[in-house]
């Protein structure tokens, strides 16, 4: 019985998003019309459930390019209505359209000239009346077997504002770059903002020798700057080779007299490498097709002369990975 009842509150909420879809008409055009031409910000309204939707709304439009934010309207009667401008647009969102409070706060759109958009289960209610757009949320029933709880017609109102949202962030040209500004701190923002040259190892971190250098003289190189690894560079200090543990291994098979060799001996020549402005999730991409741990940077592509070294402990300690 549980779980039957369970599917049927999905099967109601799903039917009510589907019938959103027929009912998208030249209203919905013309609130995303006047959401673009706006010049101040969106500011969402709303009571009780529908104000919980409209600050997840205010949230999406915020974080996809439409500056918003959410003002609850009864905080709105005592002073805080004047966090709005004449130049917002108003997304009031209530069900019945009737909400007091929300209708407390007309008036003073009105008088302001604010655009009011409106989401509402009622057309013909008194907050439909008063709003230059009005979107038709309105569900045939709600996933409440009482028929009380707002269920089906948030559900509706939600979907409703993403769709508003996508439409905005696509007629904005809004790119997975502008996201990451807004979001420094996830996971996406440090994919799309940190850069090689932000985690490279330059100056004394950059393990490097010379063709001539001994190798017992490479092997302190290495050891000393922790990374398994280091550049061969001629005398012009162009990047000419790489040795790495794999090549000690390999060179102490070879070599009997391993110590007395000189690193041109043991390098692997063309190392892998990678620009300083490239993006750090790039430089993982790369470290994964070649199977490999490590890439040397070079201020720009055509240059000879590395200016540091990136590792995949520190990609994987940015949380690039």
């Amino acid at each position: 019985m549980t779980i039957e009842r369970a599917k049927r509150v999905l099967e109601i909420e799903a039917e009510a998003i589907r019938d959103l879809v027929e009912r998208l008409d030249e209203n919905f055009l013309k609130a995303v019309e006047l959401i673009l031409g706006c010049e101040g910000k969106v500011v969402v309204t709303g009571v009780g459930k529908s104000g919980i939707i409209g600050k997840k709304i205010a949230s999406t439009l915020a974080s996809t390019g439409t500056p918003a934010f959410f003002l609850h309207p009864a905080d709105g009667l005592h002073g805080d209505l004047g966090m709005l401008e004449g130049r917002d647009v108003v997304l009031a969102i209530s069900n019945s359209g009737e909400t007091e409070e929300l209708a407390q706060i007309l008036p003073v759109i009105k008088r302001q000239g604010n655009k009011l958009i409106v989401f509402t289960g009622n057309p013909s209610s008194t907050l439909a009346k008063a709003g230059d757009v009005v979107i038709d949320v309105s569900v045939k029933e709600e996933a409440c077997p009482l028929g009380l709880a707002p269920t089906a017609s948030t559900t509706a109102s939600l979907a409703m504002g993403d769709a508003l949202a996508v439409a905005l962030l696509e007629r904005r040209g809004f790119k997975r770059e502008d996201f990451a500004m807004l979001h420094p701190g996830g996971t996406l923002g440090r994919k799309l903002l940190l850069r090689v040259r932000d985690l490279m190892h330059t100056g004394e971190e950059f393990p490097r020798v010379y063709e001539e250098t001994l190798m017992k003289e490479v092997l302190v190189e290495i050891t000393s700057k922790r990374l398994g690894v280091t550049a061969v560079l001629n005398s012009k200090g162009e990047l000419v080779g790489v040795i790495t543990d794999g090549d000690l291994r390999r060179a102490l098979e070879r070599y009997p007299d391993l110590l007395s060799r000189r690193a041109s001996d043991c390098m692997t020549r063309n190392p892998k490498w990678i620009e300083a402005d490239a993006l750090a999730a790039q430089a993982v991409q790369r470290m994964e097709e070649h199977s490999i741990t490590s890439l040397f940077v070079f201020q720009r592509p055509g240059d000879k002369v590395p200016v540091g070294i990136v590792h995949l402990h520190d990609l994987l300690k940015a949380g690039v990975v």
